[in-house]
């Protein structure tokens, strides 16, 4: 990779370019032109990362794909903004900032807490510089003038407004409830921020003595634990097995408490034994259970996951080895009669991976039932609707808010946007507002912070202004045009900026959400420092550069499907790129003292002048049609055939025949061509590759700054040449079969052999005599004879193409019953190409339903087909005598 590095071409070698170079062109020239009311606004704003460390590969997947859009779509006239900003990442930047701390010898109790978030502001600050040089790396063109925070002062405002809002529409509560308890870094989860994984485990069967009886009840439990907490145990009421036993109480083992027998239909009667432990303040289905039967709460553990008070002896003992020592007890006590080996799920923290305890807490909530109610409407009309792109995206949405809980938005923590929320030092009366109480003294605010996502949720809107409704950027360019991100967040962030959006703006936050998947290592396996399988994208460019990266990203996947990472691959796009370079040094070297006055296309042109015209034509229209569909991989792979196949491996080959020849009339025609192809194939190229596109296109002819800026190219009616590009197909198709025919018999390109090609009329003679010196300069023959229905040579190897018989004189250097085999392979395979399109065309449902010309060209096919097939049975005949 070294080595391949140093054989970069000069200025592009990623070592060598300034970070950002032509950042810096767009941020001090290009957003000047903003707000133009003559064109049309065109939005995206980044999904912001974390300020906690380097960008991964995700993000750089993200960001690449949005630079792609907004660079063509700047190209294609538009007034874009794509606006910047990262997000404060709560529970993770927090962690991190502790951590370092911690190595320092202190901790955020000692610092206190104001002392503490001016280091995780430094943090931020620190980090924030080196996301920033990292964006320029990828060389995004960002709106850097109109970069956000999620803790900026506008911002800040804009969490205020929504939370008060919320709360004084009743939408936003404080209560009890078992919430998801990550005790590692003791705060409340939400639901979506809970990962589960199926772990090996135990299901510990018990039985509790019924007071004043000899009877039992089994019960069983996966948290033995937990029993300390436990104050009833349930069974269905239509159970006949415990109807005598309802309204009965039971002996707690261990803690001794008596606990009531209730009846509820949550009991499942065929599940186990029927009867259930009721555990009210760590369970949520128990929690619901206790309500309505008006149950005790016990707590049992603290919120670092040890076990509290409530616990007796077991008291300050970790949750785990609180088990261990509560098995044995109970095992001693013939209370635990059964250990059954069971994996189940098992829910860990997201962020520390930590088991999440299930955890009765005072949180603050967002009732999510008439907020989600009002952005599924949205998706019943096709003018307010989000489109999901892949559509089969709509149901995962679907799915997830129709089944939506509360969300619990308060976190334990410090770095965040503190609850808007007081308590009176002695009423205890709830303040919610945006600013303190006029009588502050008297108040403390609430401890804890937001969930970072409530914030982000705003973000389409926030960034722009509001609550400041007249803000010009928010008139201008809310809603924004898209979204891109990876449809593991669909629950996280896409549907809440979804549901605030209707809820504060009326609309939805984008037209569309571009969903990408997971990049994977080689193996299909998701990328995890425990795997030790991560790949830094700044290493990637470091060793191939940007564009190589960046068109990898692009190219290598189909929207909503996951993304292998390959170093191979990798590689494959930097050998397109120098293969980019190389073609167009050639280019450059012969167009010296060429200037953009001078291209005129309206010359002489021969049929390769008209071929790639046409080609480019036919390449504008694929790349534009599949990129303005998201479709990127398909547009790249028209853009990468037209340059690698008949850009570099036909036409610049056959301009040469130009260029060191003579004609001066024909140089300059050719050097025009070559210089209008160039320009038009690196201004489609420039979003996939904006370094080398850039570097290129600033030494070819041109008009304008920068290709940044230039125009993106459009089909010219004028270049289309379906005669040309027959003709075109034709001599390649030839020099292929002679190049092919020569290689089976080992016979080299520099050694002259007599060529005969037989055609089927004049027309086509005249043709290729007046391409001979394509024919002469690709095929290398001795003598060159072009007429209608040659008779075939003896001893000669032969190969059809449409409309013409090669014949290759080669006595001594052929094996024919080598040459009876392969005309024979290929005669079955036009057996079968003939097999298939009769087969189409007799299917009267194909030949009624499909478009006329669609029809007409498996009817051309045909003829095509048989004509070879024909030949190719002629030919073994004659060998065969």
């Amino acid at each position: 990779m070294t080595e391949k590095q140093n054989q970069l071409p000069p200025k592009y070698n990623p070592q060598d370019v300034e970070a950002g170079r032509y950042q810096f062109w767009l941020e001090g020239k290009f957003f000047e032109a903003k707000d133009d009311p003559e064109k049309e606004p065109y939005s995206i704003v980044i999904p912001p990362p974390n300020v906690t460390g380097r960008l991964h590969l995700g993000h750089a997947w993200d960001t690449t794909m949005q630079d792609t859009i907004t660079r063509m779509k700047r190209m294609q006239g538009y007034d874009v903004l794509w606006l910047p900003g990262m997000d404060h990442a709560g529970i993770a930047t927090q962690a991190k900032v502790e951590a370092k701390l911690k190595e320092m010898g202190t901790n955020r109790y000692e610092l206190g807490r104001e002392k503490f978030l001016d280091k995780a502001w430094e943090w931020k600050e620190e980090y924030a510089s080196f996301i920033r040089s990292q964006w320029e790396k990828l060389g995004l063109g960002l709106d850097y003038s109109r970069e956000r925070f999620t803790l900026d002062d506008g911002l800040s405002e804009a969490v205020r407004e929504v939370f008060v809002r919320l709360y004084e529409k009743g939408l936003i509560y404080r209560g009890e409830y078992i919430i998801n308890w990550d005790p590692s870094t003791k705060t409340a989860l939400s639901d979506i921020e809970v990962i589960y994984e199926e772990i090996p485990g135990k299901f510990y069967h018990m039985r509790y003595p019924i007071k004043d009886s000899d009877e039992t009840i089994e019960i069983a439990t996966t948290r033995p634990e937990t029993m300390l907490g436990d104050t009833a145990v349930a069974v269905h009421p239509k159970d006949e097995r415990y109807q005598h036993l309802i309204g009965k109480t039971v002996i707690l083992p261990i803690v001794g408490r008596e606990i009531q027998i209730v009846a509820d239909d949550y009991v499942d009667m065929e599940l186990g034994s029927g009867a259930v432990k009721i555990t009210p303040a760590h369970d949520p289905n128990d929690f619901e259970i206790g309500n309505r039967h008006d149950l005790e709460r016990v707590l049992v553990m603290n919120e670092d996951g040890t076990m509290n008070e409530n616990a007796g002896k077991y008291q300050g003992l970790d949750r785990f080895e609180c088990r261990k020592q509560i098995v044995k007890d109970l095992q001693d006590l013939n209370v635990l009669f059964e250990i059954e080996e069971r994996p189940h799920q098992v829910g860990h923290s997201e962020r520390s991976g930590a088991v999440v305890e299930p955890y009765l807490s005072t949180q603050w909530f967002v009732k999510m039932e008439p907020l989600a109610e009002e952005a599924l409407k949205m998706q019943d009309s096709d003018e307010e609707k989000v489109n999901f792109v892949p559509d089969r995206f709509e149901k995962t949405y679907f799915n997830w808010m129709d089944n939506i809980r509360d969300w619990c938005i308060s976190r334990q923590l410090w770095w965040g946007h503190r609850i808007p929320a007081w308590y009176h030092k002695e009423t205890g009366e709830i303040y919610v507002g945006k600013e303190a109480p006029e009588d502050s003294e008297n108040w403390e605010q609430d401890e804890d912070v937001l969930d970072t996502w409530f914030s982000s949720a705003l973000w389409p809107f926030s960034t722009m202004g509001w609550p400041n409704e007249e803000s010009a950027d928010l008139k201008r360019y809310f809603p924004t045009n898209v979204l891109v991100t990876g449809y593991d967040i669909i629950f996280f962030w896409v549907s809440r900026m979804i549901f605030q959006s209707k809820e504060f703006m009326g609309e939805r936050p984008f037209e569309d959400t571009l969903l990408h998947g997971l990049i994977r290592d080689a193996e299909g396996r998701k990328m995890s420092k425990s795997l030790g399988n991560g790949v830094d994208p700044m290493d990637v460019i470091d060793k191939y550069g940007a564009d190589s990266l960046r068109y990898f990203l692009m190219t290598g996947s189909t929207p909503g499907q996951d993304l292998r990472f390959h170093w191979e691959k990798i590689e494959s796009t930097w050998n397109f790129a120098n293969k980019v370079w190389n073609a167009s040094r050639f280019s450059l070297m012969n167009m010296e003292g060429f200037k953009y006055e001078d291209i005129d296309l309206s010359g002489n042109l021969s049929v390769a002048d008209r071929w790639i015209l046409a080609r480019l034509n036919a390449t504008i229209d694929h790349v534009t049609r599949n990129a303005d569909k998201y479709e990127f991989g398909e547009a790249g792979r028209h853009l990468y055939n037209f340059i690698w196949d008949e850009l570099c491996d036909w036409y610049i080959e056959m301009a040469k025949l130009t260029l060191y020849g003579e004609d001066e009339a024909k140089k300059k025609t050719t050097r025009s061509v070559l210089a209008h192809v160039l320009d038009q194939t690196m201004r489609m190229l420039h979003p996939f590759m904006p370094f080398i596109t850039e570097e290129i296109w600033q030494q070819l002819p041109h008009v304008g700054p920068s290709i940044t800026v230039s125009e993106w190219p459009k089909v010219n009616p004028d270049f289309e040449d379906k005669e040309a590009v027959s003709e075109m197909q034709r001599l390649v198709a030839i020099i292929k079969s002679v190049r092919n025919s020569r290689a089976e018999v080992d016979t080299p390109m520099s050694k002259q052999i007599d060529m005969l090609i037989s055609v089927e009329n004049e027309v086509l003679v005249q043709e290729l005599e007046k391409n001979r010196e394509y024919l002469e300069r690709f095929c290398n023959p001795a003598s060159l004879q072009i007429a209608v229905n040659i008779e075939a040579p003896d001893k000669a190897m032969t190969s059809v193409v449409t409309g013409a018989e090669i014949f290759l004189p080669l006595e001594g250097l052929i094996d024919f019953d080598k040459e009876i085999a392969r005309l024979e392979s290929e005669l079955t395979k036009w057996n079968k190409e003939v097999e298939r399109v009769q087969k189409k065309l007799s299917n009267q449902g194909f030949v009624s339903k499909a478009p006329e010309a669609v029809v007409a060209e498996e009817k051309q096919k045909e003829k095509d087909y048989l004509d070879k097939q024909a030949k190719v049975k002629a030919r073994l005949e004659e060998l065969k005598k």
